[in-house]
């Protein structure tokens, strides 16, 4: 019985396929909404979680000033000095590497070429509190970082901007007066957190940036990388301790530095985007009702239509489940064939779009199934009224029909 139901429903649907494009075209649109929101938000996520790991893995950014943002009042606060890095790194348990960092912005000049980028002042645990990997080249030799030496380390996008494709090596780099040799080149990391190109940087010996080009020994930010497994909530108590009591603030006092964990930045954001994918996806899920109040109103048409075809089954003896199932089968299989052709679509939408805005692209299984299996529901909700109708039609009345 199952099967010839089945086949009848086929026919009917086969019969008028415009018709039934046309009434499946909601749950097409539903379904592929629904799939590729939640796929360019679970991309997104993903995008954001990997640009903020790229900043350093457990990092602690400590900057001068009460909080960050507009007014923080880092121009008021004391800046760090590079002791104060010494001192975490000696009095602190938990901490894999610290780094004292310097920054400015300038135009560097190699092979002919200038560029405007930003040039840092570190050690070399700033490689290992960033993440970063050497593409060529070597770091900085402790003789180099104690005296200052005019050495650097240069980013991708200036290696590209002022050399090209020509070995950098042993070149030379000026940097406002000063000439270093390129003694290193970066791996690549791509976009940052905040929408800045990490590869456009010049980093040397934080003594030479001091020195030669910034002629002052402030300290913008302290970089702690924490030990895996390390107690998160302790080392940044004791981070605050220790800096409280070199900054030589009484009790009362308000701390004159903020401390940015990335980690909670990234949970931040991850679930801040996670929000909004599920708000999208809600939003693309009304798309599928509107889809079921057409393929109940397409079926309340087409049992009109087919009256006397109804009448002549129940009077040759069909029972009414019968009749109500074939007409339940012709709905749930209009939903199910919109919703195959919305997760075709969606998936080749999501690969589109993914790749336009550089995102990673993530299949999820669980969201296609579900799709599916809603509009099927969709499907046996809106085509159980038609069907019903149809089912207790009275026979002769329905012979009678013109």
């Amino acid at each position: 019985m199952w099967f010839n139901t089945l086949l009848l429903a086929l026919r009917s649907i086969r019969r008028n396929l415009l018709r039934s494009f046309l009434t499946i075209l909601g749950i097409v649109i539903g379904v592929s909404a629904v799939i590729t929101m939640v796929t360019m938000g679970n991309g997104a996520t993903l995008a954001v979680q990997n640009q903020i790991s790229g900043l350093g893995t457990n990092l602690l950014q400590v900057r001068p000033g009460q909080r960050l943002g507009p007014g923080s009042g880092s121009a008021s606060a004391p800046a760090f000095k590079e002791v104060d890095a010494e001192a975490i790194a000696t009095q602190i348990g938990g901490i894999a590497a610290v780094a004292p960092e310097a920054r400015t912005n300038t135009t560097v000049v190699g092979n002919g070429r200038n560029w405007a980028s930003g040039i840092v002042g570190s050690t070399n645990e700033w490689l290992i509190t960033g993440n970063w990997k050497l593409a060529g080249g070597r770091n900085f030799s402790d003789d180099e970082l104690r005296a200052g030496a005019a050495v650097c380390l240069i980013g991708e996008t200036v290696r590209r901007e002022l050399f090209g494709a020509r070995p950098v090596l042993g070149e030379k780099l000026r940097v406002k007066q000063m000439s270093c040799e390129v003694v290193g080149v970066l791996a690549s990391k791509g976009q940052g957190a905040y929408g800045n190109d990490q590869d456009d940087v010049v980093m040397m010996p934080i003594k030479t940036l001091q020195r030669r080009v910034t002629g002052n020994t402030r300290v913008n930010t302290l970089l702690v990388s924490m030990a895996d497994g390390s107690d998160a909530a302790r080392v940044k108590a004791s981070l605050a301790q220790l800096l409280r009591e070199r900054r030589k603030l009484a009790s009362g006092d308000e701390d004159n530095f903020n401390v940015l964990d990335t980690k909670q930045l990234a949970e931040t954001l991850s679930g801040t985007t996670k929000v909004m994918t599920t708000l999208l996806g809600g939003v693309a899920a009304v798309s599928l009702l509107v889809g079921g109040i057409g393929i109940m109103n397409i079926m309340l048409v087409s049992v009109t239509e087919r009256t006397r075809e109804i009448g002549l089954r129940l009077a040759i003896g069909a029972l009414e489940r019968e009749v109500l199932l074939q007409f339940l089968i012709e709905a749930v299989v209009l939903a199910s064939l919109g919703g195959l052709i919305g997760i075709v679509l969606a998936t080749g939408a999501s690969l589109v779009l993914t790749r336009v805005m550089e995102i990673p692209y993530l299949f999820n299984p669980g969201v296609n199934i579900l799709s599916f299996l809603f509009s099927a529901a969709i499907g046996v909700l809106f085509g159980y009224f038609p069907a019903r109708r149809a089912a207790r039609m009275d026979p002769i009345d329905a012979l009678r029909h013109e």
